[in-house]
């Protein structure tokens, strides 16, 4: 951060300078206007060639301005200089009276001594007097020399032109006690000004110190897109990748989508996001190629001045590589043995269900063990399809035009004979036609699944209902049961693969919490959203949401 440049007038520049060089400035305008007087006398003024008082002026004033140069000031206390303006009275004086009446107007030069005197710093009332006096006996020798015969004329000279210098000593002293008063409102602003500075660098120093300890990258850009403040971790993200978004539309920005090697349009990326006014989280990106790309999860908040004006924003960048690659290689094992075991169970199952079909009875006790196996195997199965649909990150859904009523009439019907013996009642209030844009196997199995979960929940009986309400963008599809509900954490995470309550399996209800996973994946696959209500003892509620009307067509 660049330290800011304060004024520095003449009297900063002056006060620097030894006491011998302010004594010689001080004195200068003086002698250079009687040195100019000087030189011109012969030629304007011969006759004052012969006057030893103007003479002696001329004389002393040049004294004066030598005494200025090689008196050492500096060494002598109590500050001894200040007898050069009062002396300069005496020269002036000399001068005056010496010329009188062919140069009169030379009194006017005691306005030199006077201005020093008031600005020296010396006591008021010494410099008042000096300035009253000093020119009052530089005029009074012309009063005198026309006694006896002393006019008004004459006593008005030499009592109103030292009241008048008078006058500009106590200007000069109360211009310079403002000057004074104005200084040391400046320091004391300057010096507040240091200490902010000072203070600013340390909370600079901090906030860098605590932005690099950090293991996330962090940049904050303004409007254009320019970096305002970046922590090493985000910068070396920019070095490793090249995936520097510093200027959008510049540089070569390795920034890809989800399937790693689509290239991301430029209003796509993270930072062309932020600076659009987007607030998002968990958008997940990669940057880079090869060995070096890397998976970065990135959320971003806008930075608003206090009049609501867009001025920024804040990105953050989480490097998640480990995380997706360790999440894809589950999958791939999921899928794998998923995919090795079907084998197996279906021959098992195929196997079975030909022995169970000989045309020769078999022994009573050989049917029933032979059920068991088929039942089971059964289930192995499905466990094995839920497996390999909550690994897959393609579930495919292919919707259209679907009467939602007749996937639900069709799901009653599947698990009428199950609630029957599980003494639950299902009943549905949904009206016909029901129409919305999704894919009927998918939604056939989200349904399928909450009918069954809302049977099974409800060990002692019961009642299950189905009721549906459309608008012209959404169809709600609820699911409610009157079953052993959930307490609000379980609830929480009751669309966690593989979570089952603590109440379900101390009850012994056999599931491996597959199903509510995968309900979850297929609804937000068409776009729509699932959501849960329910309360220890009290029952659930599960709804669906799912749009109405598919996508406008393109053109």
């Amino acid at each position: 951060m660049a330290e800011p440049t304060f004024h520095r007038g003449p009297g900063r520049i002056f006060r620097r300078l030894g006491p011998r060089a302010q004594v010689v400035l001080c004195q200068l305008p003086l002698t250079l206007f009687v040195a100019a007087i000087a030189v011109a006398t012969p030629l304007a003024w011969p006759s004052l060639m012969q006057s030893p008082l103007y003479l002696s002026g001329v004389v002393l004033s040049g004294i004066l301005f030598l005494g200025c140069f090689l008196v050492p000031w500096e060494r002598l206390p109590h500050r001894p200089y200040l007898l050069i303006p009062v002396l300069d009275f005496v020269a002036i004086g000399l001068l005056r009276n010496g010329a009188a009446p062919l140069l009169p107007g030379l009194a006017v030069l005691v306005v030199f001594p006077v201005i020093w005197l008031s600005a020296s710093g010396m006591l008021a009332r010494s410099s008042l007097v000096l300035s009253f006096l000093g020119p009052f006996f530089i005029m009074l020798p012309s009063a005198l020399a026309h006694a006896p015969s002393v006019t008004a004329s004459d006593l008005t000279t030499v009592v109103l032109f030292p009241l008048m210098m008078l006058a500009v000593s106590l200007a000069i002293r109360f211009a310079s006690v403002n000057l004074r008063l104005q200084q040391r409102e400046l320091a004391e602003k300057d010096r507040e000004l240091r200490e902010l500075l000072a203070a600013s660098r340390e909370r600079e120093k901090l906030l860098e110190t605590v932005l690099d300890a950090t293991d996330v990258g962090i940049a904050a850009v303004d409007r254009s897109g320019h970096f305002l403040v970046s922590n090493s971790r985000q910068r070396s993200f920019r070095q490793a990748t090249g995936a520097d978004e510093a200027i959008p539309g510049q540089g070569h920005q390795l920034i890809f989508g989800q399937d790693r090697h689509t290239l991301l349009p430029p209003d796509r990326r993270p930072i062309s996001r932020a600076m659009a006014g987007e607030s998002f989280a968990d958008y997940l990106v990669w940057a880079g190629v090869g060995t070096e790309q890397r998976a970065l999860s990135t959320a971003a908040r806008p930075l608003v001045s206090e009049d609501g004006r867009l001025t920024g924003a804040v990105v953050v960048y989480t490097d998640v590589t480990g995380w997706v690659e360790s999440l894809a290689a589950n999958q791939d094992l999921i899928s794998n043995v998923s995919h090795e075991f079907k084998s197996p169970l279906n021959s098992i199952i195929g196997n079975v269900d030909l022995v169970l079909e000989e045309p020769e009875p078999l022994p009573p006790q050989v049917t029933r063990r032979l059920l068991v196996v088929q039942r089971n195997a059964e289930r192995l199965l499905s466990l094995v399809a839920d497996l390999a649909a909550s690994a897959s990150t393609a579930l495919n859904v292919h919707p259209k035009r679907t009467d939602l009523a007749s996937l639900v009439e069709t799901t009653i019907g599947s698990a009428q004979a199950w609630a029957e013996r599980s003494q639950v009642e299902i009943s549905a209030d949904v009206p016909s036609p029901l129409w919305a844009y999704a894919d009927p196997l998918r939604i056939g199995q989200v349904l399928d699944n909450l009918v069954s979960n809302a049977i099974k929940y409800s060990p002692d009986g019961g009642r299950v209902s189905i009721s549906a309400e459309a608008d012209r963008q959404w169809v709600r599809l609820s699911v409610q049961d009157t079953g052993m509900g959930m307490s609000r954490e379980d609830k929480a995470r009751v669309f966690n693969r593989f979570f089952r309550a603590d109440a379900a399996q101390q009850a012994a209800i056999p599931g491996a919490g597959l199903g509510l996973s995968i309900t979850q994946m297929i609804v937000e696959r068409h776009g729509g959203t699932i959501s849960c209500e329910s309360g220890e003892g009290t029952g659930s509620t599960f709804t669906v949401t799912l749009p109405a009307e598919g996508p406008p067509p393109a053109f």
